[in-house]
């Protein structure tokens, strides 16, 4: 969360624990994914956003609620005026869900705009020139891929496919491969520490604890870059199909644009080791990494609260 004139004043995961009891709320955000895996039978921890939009709407009124007390540091009821970054593939029925979340959150005003153009702001691109910016958001649920020119998208597309798919193919390939159950922390764990897109430099080692599905006690194994490599794999190759099919979608001017001015990725799951090799081998384009890939649309989120005239250009419509 970007507050005007403060910053960035919260960043949490989206996660809620629910005491399945009585419904109420045991935590929200990084005290809740603490959790994950570790709670009691009657307290379960989930994650009301999936592949970027609401998969549950109450937790979700419930924890964009509890964010905007916290982040305003009052248990008072406020009405901020919001700015939300949404999909590029976002449907009608989902976008309205999103709206109707931050209405009943408390928000007097609610604008959605989409996350790739909000990165590229952020990312500091000169959205309002009339040459062709190419930028490649790899988030939690979604890649999401614009070619932006004065101001406008020229091209867009988005992918459910991103970092949680990445943790999802990495559990499954450790459960394939060594009859090891583990958790999602775990699995993400994995990928930060020796996930990786292309041949790294150095061979690299991961040692992991879980339990064995067969054995039914606890082990200890350790996999290899090589390994976790091969098991995303598939994911890698969604992401990079995505961005080549985008490239030949880009108008002619505009694609000699990105060859000169290069492709900007920013997003959590840009970070992935040599992911940025990788796209450049099979592109033949520059890449660059945008300086906080992990703030970049709501820091491009936050420059619009300050411009209102970008923000009615941009916002999508009603």
């Amino acid at each position: 969360m970007f507050a005007r004139g403060k910053g960035i004043v919260l960043n949490e995961p989206s996660i809620v624990a629910i005491n399945m009891r009585d419904g109420s709320v045991e935590a929200v955000g990084s005290e809740a994914k603490q959790m994950l895996g570790r709670t009691p039978g009657n307290i379960e921890a989930i994650t009301p956003l999936r592949d970027g939009v609401i998969a549950d709407f109450k937790r979700t009124e419930m924890m964009l609620g509890y964010f905007i007390k916290k982040a305003h540091n009052r248990t008072m009821w406020i009405s901020p005026r919001m700015i939300i970054g949404v999909p590029s593939g976002i449907t009608e029925v989902e976008k309205r869900a999103v709206r109707d979340s931050a209405d009943k959150a408390g928000a007097s005003e609610v604008h959605l705009v989409e996350e790739a153009m909000a990165a590229a702001i952020g990312a500091g691109m000169p959205i309002s020139e009339p040459y062709g910016n190419m930028i490649v958001d790899i988030g939690g649920g979604t890649t999401d891929i614009a070619v932006i020119s004065l101001a406008g998208i020229a091209y867009k597309s988005s992918v459910r496919v991103a970092g949680n798919e990445m943790d999802h193919a990495i559990t499954e390939y450790i459960k394939k491969a060594y009859s090891l159950l583990i958790g999602e922390r775990t699995a993400e764990m994995i990928k930060m520490h020796v996930g990786s897109a292309y041949r790294l430099d150095e061979p690299m080692t991961y040692e992991i604890k879980g339990r064995h599905l067969i054995e039914g006690v606890p082990k200890t194994i350790t996999v290899s870059d090589e390994e976790i490599r091969g098991a995303l794999s598939d994911t890698v190759d969604q992401i990079v199909k995505a961005v080549l099919d985008a490239l030949a979608g880009t108008p002619p001017e505009l694609s000699a644009d990105i060859v000169d001015r290069g492709i900007v990725m920013t997003g959590g799951g840009s970070m992935l080791k040599n992911l940025d090799i990788r796209l450049r081998e099979e592109t033949g384009v520059p890449l660059a990494m945008a300086e906080e890939p992990l703030s970049s649309v709501v820091l491009g989120a936050g420059q619009m609260l300050n411009d209102f005239n970008l923000l009615r250009k941009i916002s999508i419509p009603e």
